[in-house]
């Protein structure tokens, strides 16, 4: 691992963090939607798969020793803990994956395919953990829970949009990136 990597892992982690500032959207039936979602997608996207998951590793060591990290200044245990953990830790997986599906096109993704391989990361791997999770933590059905869920992708798709857009933008800036 070269300084270079640290310093792109240590610089993603902040982003995560600071993607916190911005309130969450609270939708007319009371679900709130957060933009820190985002972090992974960008990291992914933007600094590849290993080190975009290890980014989102060290935000969520930095919140697990209680750095009031997350949306809505919260951090320690307990919010990794509570039924929306699951999705916080499948953003490890889901930065790998943006970040491997990425990669493999040698920075040559175009908006379609950015696009299409952060919805894979954001819907099809997010979700599931998501979805598993918030069912056993609360005792739901996963039919229940996935059901509660599926208020959240129309801000999902916003963000996986954002996420193409910007990450493309830096892609052709920074090519060396990744």
């Amino acid at each position: 691992m070269t300084t270079r990597d640290l310093v792109y892992i240590a610089l993603f982690a902040a982003i995560s963090a600071a993607t916190a500032i911005f309130p969450p959207i609270t939708l007319p039936f009371g679900v709130p939607i957060v933009v820190q979602s985002i972090a992974p997608l960008l990291a992914g996207s933007i600094i590849g798969a290993w080190r975009g998951a290890l980014s989102i590793v060290l935000f969520i060591a930095l919140v697990a020793i209680g750095l009031p990290l997350l949306s809505g200044g919260r951090g320690g245990i307990a919010p990794l803990l509570a039924p929306a953990g699951g999705f916080v830790f499948s953003w490890i997986i889901v930065a790998a994956v943006v970040g491997w599906l990425i990669q493999r096109r040698h920075g040559n993704a175009g908006l379609v395919y950015r696009i299409a391989s952060n919805l894979f990361g954001a819907l099809v791997i997010s979700y599931p953990i998501g979805i598993v999770w918030l069912s056993y933590s609360t005792g739901m059905t996963l039919q229940a829970a996935a059901f509660a869920a599926c208020a959240f992708i129309g801000g999902d798709i916003v963000k996986v949009i954002v996420a193409s857009v910007v990450s493309r933008a830096v892609q052709r800036a920074y090519p060396i990136i990744i």
